[in-house]
C-alpha cells in the first residue's frame, strides 16, 4: 500500500515538472516577441537620435569671441595720431593766421622804401620821420617771423622769385637776378611774398665784338 502510494507521488511530481516546464517554455516564447516589438521600438529612437545629429551638425558655429585687447590698442593709436594731428594743425594756424594781415602791409613798406630811396636830403627832418616809420615796421614785422631776402645777383629760384622780364646787363651775368622790381618776403620759413625780379640776359649785343 505504501509502495502505491510513493509511486503515485512520484508521477505526480513528474507531471508538475514537466507543467512547470511547459508553462516556462510558454513564458519565454511570449516575451520574445515583446522583446523584438521593444527592439523594434528603439530603433525610431536611434534614428531620431541620428537626425538630431544632423539637424545640430548643420546649425552655423557662433562666430568667435572677438579679441577686445586687440581693437583697444587699435582705438587708442588712432585716437593718438588724431591729438597730434590736431595740435599740429592748431599750430599752424596760430603762425600763419597774421600772413594776410603781414601780407596787406608789404605796400606800405614799400612805398616808404621808395620814398626814402628817391629823397634828396636824408638830414630832412621829415625825412628822418619817414625812416623812423619804415625802421618800426621792419622791426614789428621781423618780431612777427616776416623777413626780407635779397635776390639780385642771385640765380632764379622759381619758388621764391617772379621773373617779370629778361633783359641784357653789362654787370650781371647771364642768368642771374640783374635788378630787384619788388622785394620778396619770408614768414617763418615760407614765402610770404614772391620777389619780382629782372633776369640778366648778359651783356648787350655789339659788346666786346670789338666793334
Amino acid at each position: 500500500m505504501q509502495f502505491g502510494r510513493s509511486k503515485s507521488r512520484k508521477r505526480w511530481k513528474l507531471e508538475e515538472t514537466e507543467e512547470k516546464k511547459a508553462e516556462e517554455q510558454t513564458t519565454e516564447e511570449q516575451a520574445t516577441p515583446e522583446a523584438e516589438a521593444g527592439e523594434t521600438a528603439e530603433a525610431p529612437a536611434e534614428e531620431t537620435a541620428s537626425d538630431g545629429e544632423a539637424v545640430a551638425a548643420a546649425e552655423p558655429e557662433k562666430p568667435a569671441e572677438p579679441d577686445w585687447k586687440d581693437q583697444y590698442a587699435r582705438l587708442m593709436a588712432d585716437f593718438d595720431n588724431f591729438k597730434k594731428r590736431t595740435a599740429r594743425d592748431r599750430e599752424d594756424t596760430y603762425r600763419f593766421a597774421e600772413a594776410d594781415i603781414l601780407g596787406d602791409i608789404l605796400p606800405t613798406v614799400d612805398n616808404l622804401a621808395l620814398a626814402l630811396e628817391k629823397a634828396e636830403d636824408a638830414e630832412n627832418p621829415f625825412v628822418k620821420g619817414v625812416k623812423l616809420v619804415y625802421d618800426s615796421l621792419l622791426k614789428s614785422l621781423k618780431d612777427h617771423g616776416a623777413e626780407p631776402f635779397d635776390s639780385v645777383g642771385e640765380d632764379l629760384d622759381t619758388e621764391r622769385m617772379e621773373a617779370i622780364a629778361h633783359l641784357p646787363s653789362e654787370d650781371v651775368e647771364e642768368g642771374k637776378i640783374s635788378n630787384e622790381v619788388k622785394r620778396g618776403w619770408m614768414l617763418k620759413g615760407k614765402v610770404l611774398r614772391a620777389a619780382q625780379v629782372v633776369v640778366s640776359a648778359g651783356k648787350p649785343a655789339g659788346e666786346g665784338d670789338g666793334r
